[in-house]
């Protein structure tokens, strides 16, 4: 566990420093104090600063699944929650019988809730260099299959045709997975349109 001892002319001072130096927020710390401020003679002579040892409470995993389990449960939502670390990214997948409200229309909920608990993690973490990404039941993984196929019937459908095609509104996360999808396709390219949340991906003719 991370921890930083520091010094200040007060505890608040010295709880402050390590703080940010840990780059976490009060409420994940934990404050031992080794030596309290104290006033010399005349409060100049022999003064004594205030010296403390600042942890961490939780890792950001550790963290980010207590987070979720109290939105859940926030939420009225059963379901179990398992958050890995992956490089420069933090997993969670979430699994139950009823957790199909976490993912909403065409994932509009879950890329909330996504964007949500990176706001968060960064807050509580100032030097999280990490990317939260949420998924639920296997969700983005189902999408993905489904959003490649897609593609690739729609590019069929404009290369016999010979004209450009657009499709429905999607995420940005959604689109990337277009453009990925016919990056390498000869005939056809990709280009997104129109504003958010209305911003779509055309399929056009090379």
């Amino acid at each position: 566990m991370k921890e930083y001892e520091a010094t200040g002319r007060t505890m608040d001072e010295a709880v402050e420093e390590a703080l940010a130096s840990l780059g976490i927020k009060r409420e994940n710390a934990e404050v031992e104090v080794l030596d309290k401020p104290a006033q010399g003679l005349l409060g100049i002579i022999g003064n004594k600063d205030a010296r403390v040892i600042v942890r961490a409470k939780r890792k950001p995993s550790q963290y980010l699944q207590v987070y979720l389990e109290e939105l859940l449960q926030f939420m009225n939502i059963e379901g179990s929650i398992s958050v890995k670390e992956d490089g420069e990214k933090l997993e969670a997948e979430v699994s139950g019988s009823n957790v199909g409200a976490l993912i909403g229309r065409r994932g509009k909920t879950l890329s909330d809730m996504q964007y949500l608990l990176n706001v968060v993690m960064k807050r509580q973490f100032a030097g999280l260099n990490k990317m939260v990404v949420l998924d639920v039941e296997n969700y983005r993984s189902r999408r993905e299959k489904t959003l490649t196929q897609l593609a690739k019937n729609v590019a069929r459908k404009v290369r016999q045709e010979g004209r450009e095609q657009a499709l429905e509104p999607m995420t940005p996360q959604e689109r990337r997975i277009i453009h990925l999808a016919l990056h390498d396709a000869p005939e056809v390219t990709t280009y997104s349109d129109g504003e958010e949340p209305h911003r779509k991906v055309v399929i056009a003719p090379r």
